[in-house]
């Protein structure tokens, strides 16, 4: 009878609750007719092709940094200030006893031209400041050679960038040279506040976006790339992720705190795994790829999702592991050792013929 009772509880204990799957229940299906996933261990030999496979391609192509002159470029819609000086006697622009002529707020027309009084149109668009003034002085020697040109100017839109967000200081900026670059923008809308995780910049240029993380443009100076007008600029913070599931020291969406995280990366970012229950030759990389990007000729993979096998008991898997990098959405999942639950089950056992050693002492 004990003997029938520890049968039964024997059975009821291979169903017993546990943290994390194991690696060969996990892919029982992988040899079946008509699998929906395909099974591929990371090893040396296989992990470069396996990173040839398509990724993640949110950082768009990012565009060059070309550099010009110091100077700001006059554009439609800026405004320029002229204050013209004449110490001649009866002259053509001043009023009696005057001295000056100030004319503010001349704006520039769509053509580029500005209006002078006796000069009429003057196209000031694509010249700097200085530029511009020479010119005004120039035409206006003509007529009144005594005369002197004073220019101020002020950005309009054309000339003006947008720092939407993720600064201290967002807000519209004018352009105040044509070398004035991502970078310098960012400065001076007061840097990006410190508790912002791996913070991504979004370019917003002529109808298209790009984007890269911060800590690129700080290690590559030619990403810095130099603003146009009607640029728009946003700062946020990285809001990828991957999912950490089965034996591991935390079960959650873990977001990615650099621009790429390898897989021995993400089992330290997970907590590590379970000493106690974690099966080291059973981690396991389960991702989705999109339908368009499955393949048959090797270049890709065979089906949408796939599941790839990491052994880290191994110096190969271990260095395969610091190759093979982790996409966003990706699951990171640690199965359970087959050794956590046969102890399980043996101490189940021990107690059960225990507890049947002492009924039947009792009952003699």
């Amino acid at each position: 009878m004990g003997a029938l009772v520890a049968c039964i509880l024997l059975q009821a204990a291979c169903s017993l609750p546990r943290g994390a799957a194991l690696q060969s229940e996990v892919l029982a299906a992988a040899n079946k007719d008509g699998a929906p996933f395909v099974v591929h261990a990371v090893t040396r030999e296989t992990v470069a092709r396996l990173q040839s496979w398509p990724r993640w391609h949110g950082y768009l192509s990012w565009v060059g940094s070309t550099r010009g002159p110091t100077s700001p470029v006059i554009r439609a819609g800026d405004r320029l200030d002229l204050i013209i000086w004449d110490n001649s006697e009866n002259s053509l622009i001043l009023p009696p006893g005057g001295k000056a002529v100030d004319m503010q707020g001349i704006a520039v027309a769509p053509d580029g031209s500005i209006f002078v009084p006796y000069l009429d149109q003057i196209y000031v668009r694509g010249m700097s400041p200085e530029a511009a003034r020479d010119l005004i002085q120039k035409r206006m020697g003509e007529i009144l050679p005594s005369a002197q040109i004073q220019l101020a100017y002020t950005a309009g839109a054309e000339s003006s960038v947008s720092l939407v967000g993720g600064v201290n200081q967002p807000g519209t900026i004018p352009l105040p040279s044509r070398n004035f670059s991502i970078l310098n923008l960012i400065s001076q809308g007061g840097g990006v506040p410190p508790a912002m995780r791996n913070p991504h910049v979004t370019l917003v240029r002529g109808g298209r976006t790009y984007m890269t993380s911060l800590s690129r443009l700080y290690s590559d100076a030619s990403l810095d790339v130099v603003l146009r007008g009607r640029d728009k600029v946003i700062v946020e913070q990285d809001d990828r992720y991957f999912q950490a599931l089965g034996s591991t020291g935390r079960e959650e969406l873990i977001y990615f705190t650099k621009d790429r995280i390898n897989a021995l990366e993400a089992v330290s970012l997970v907590g590590g795994i379970n000493d106690a229950r974690a099966d080291p030759k059973g981690v396991l990389i389960l991702r989705q790829y999109p339908a368009h990007q499955v393949r048959t000729d090797g270049r890709g993979p065979a089906r949408s999702d796939v599941v790839f096998t990491i052994d880290l008991t191994s110096a190969d898997g271990l260095f395969s592991a610091r190759r093979f990098e982790i996409e966003p959405q990706d699951v990171v999942l640690v199965t359970e050792s087959p050794v956590t639950k046969a102890q399980t089950i043996f101490a189940l056992v021990g107690s059960i013929f225990g507890l049947a050693n002492t009924a039947t002492a009792l009952a003699n």
